[in-house]
C-alpha cells in the first residue's frame, strides 16, 4: 500500500500546486539581456544601491547604455512535481 499512498499524496500536492499557481505569477525577471534591450530605470549619477532598492538592475560595465535598468520579464514553464 505504500506506493498507493505515495501516489495519493503526490496527487494532492500536484492539485495544491496547480491551485496555488493560478494565484502566483508564471513570470520571472532577469537582469541578463542585450544592452540594447535595457530600459532606463534610474537617473544620472544613480548608485547601485539606489537602483536595486527600486527593484531595478545595475550594471555600469557597458558605456553608452543605461546602468540602472528595468529587469526583463521571462516566462517560467510550469514544473512537473510528480511523475507516475
Amino acid at each position: 500500500t505504500a506506493p498507493m499512498e505515495y501516489k495519493v499524496i503526490c496527487a494532492l500536492v500536484l492539485v495544491s500546486v496547480l491551485a496555488l499557481s493560478t494565484l502566483a505569477e508564471t513570470q520571472s525577471e532577469t537582469c541578463v539581456m542585450a544592452p540594447r534591450e535595457r530600459k532606463n530605470c534610474g537617473f544620472p549619477g544613480v548608485t547601485a544601491s539606489q537602483c536595486t532598492s527600486k527593484g531595478c538592475c545595475f550594471d555600469d560595465t557597458i558605456p553608452g547604455f543605461p546602468w540602472c535598468f528595468t529587469p526583463k520579464t521571462i516566462d517560467v514553464p510550469p514544473e512537473d512535481e510528480c511523475e507516475f
